[in-house]
């Protein structure tokens, strides 16, 4: 969990726009370039960057690069694209908080895309430039999840034609904020179960998992608010390059964002009343346990007051004061009778009042 905390930073005193150090294991990222224009759409996979050359054809370019880039190709993309210093910086580093810059001729956004892996919730860094005809696209995971786009921009691109490349920009956007419905749905299975558990038996493992459930919910509030801020200023003050027509499409992703922050919300205090049943259930428990605890010394009060008293084995033939059971035939079970008599009458009484 803690890598989802940690952001890459330069030395202090780096100047602005540096890109990231080159690592010798760290490999290039995967290239994959698509033109369009009307009906007529060339995909290109596995290629390199100077397929997107040159930018004036007419049409629209989407290039997208899954893994994280290496210094040589963010230099590289900057130069085609003309891309500001400071955005591309970011794309390098990992960790960034969501955001959208504005520059004079193209627009900037980081989202983070979260999925499950082995259990827990992994971020993805997407980052995303919209130019005038160009959109370019970052996907720092191990797998390219824009397969469904690339797949209706085949199939029926009319509105990738008639809006151009803001739609497309919108697309990715929201086929991002969309991979948090399957992980919520999953979060709401699990909160579910965890209910059931804290109800039946509590137990430490069960606590631990509600931990572990919070944290998970944590990272989530902390990626989707800076998001719903991050579609509200592209709405805002980025209309002129989305247009009239694809802002419609942006506030429902927006809309996509408030939901799903209404649905962290209620399973954030589904959590936290999780944790209260869980502590209820913990003294319940040990109530329970002292409850039988206590009806058990309370039952041999009155016998090892008696076992004490016969056990002082004050006895003398002459003394009127002697215990003159000590020398009864029957002095012995008849003891053993009372002490029982007892016990059972005390426990027929705990069990009437309904305190066992």
């Amino acid at each position: 969990m803690g890598h989802l905390f940690r952001k890459s930073y330069h030395p202090p005193g780096t100047a602005p726009g540096t890109l990231p150090e080159h690592r010798t294991t760290q490999a290039a990222a995967r290239v994959h370039v698509v033109r369009y224009r009307g009906p007529e759409v060339a995909d290109h996979a596995d290629c390199d960057l100077e397929q997107c050359l040159p930018l004036e054809e007419q049409g629209i370019l989407w290039c997208h690069l899954q893994g994280q880039p290496n210094p040589a190709q963010l230099a590289r993309l900057r130069e085609i694209f003309s891309l500001h210093p400071l955005a591309v910086e970011d794309v390098g580093n990992h960790g960034q908080r969501p955001k959208a810059d504005l520059f004079d001729d193209s627009a900037f956004a980081i989202l983070n895309q979260p999925r499950w892996e082995d259990g827990s919730i992994v971020l993805d860094q997407v980052s995303l430039f919209l130019g005038r005809n160009f959109v370019v696209t970052v996907h720092s995971g191990p797998h390219d999840p824009f397969p469904p786009i690339r797949h209706r921009l085949r199939a029926t691109n009319r509105h990738f034609t008639n809006l151009g490349a803001p739609y497309l920009a919108y697309t990715v956007i929201d086929m991002v904020v969309d991979q948090a419905f399957p992980v919520m749905e999953e979060l709401g299975t699990q909160i579910a179960e965890l209910e059931d558990r804290v109800l039946d038996k509590a137990e430490r493992s069960t606590y631990e998992q509600i931990h572990g459930l919070r944290r998970e919910l944590l990272v989530l509030r902390r990626q989707f608010w800076p998001t719903r801020d991050m579609l509200g200023k592209l709405m805002r003050d980025g209309a002129e390059r989305f247009g009239d027509e694809t802002l419609p499409y942006m506030r429902d992703v927006h809309d996509h964002t408030i939901q799903i922050m209404d649905l962290l919300e209620s399973y954030r205090e589904m959590t936290a009343s999780m944790v209260d049943v869980f502590m209820s259930a913990v003294n319940h428990r040990l109530n329970e346990v002292m409850k039988v605890l206590t009806v058990i010394a309370t039952i041999f009060i009155p016998l090892t007051f008696l076992v004490g008293v016969y056990g002082m084995n004050f006895a003398h033939p002459d003394s009127p004061w002697a215990m003159p059971e000590l020398y009864a035939y029957y002095g012995y079970p008849v003891l053993w009778l009372v002490m029982l008599t007892i016990a059972g009458a005390m426990m027929h009484a705990f069990r009437r009042r309904g305190w066992f």
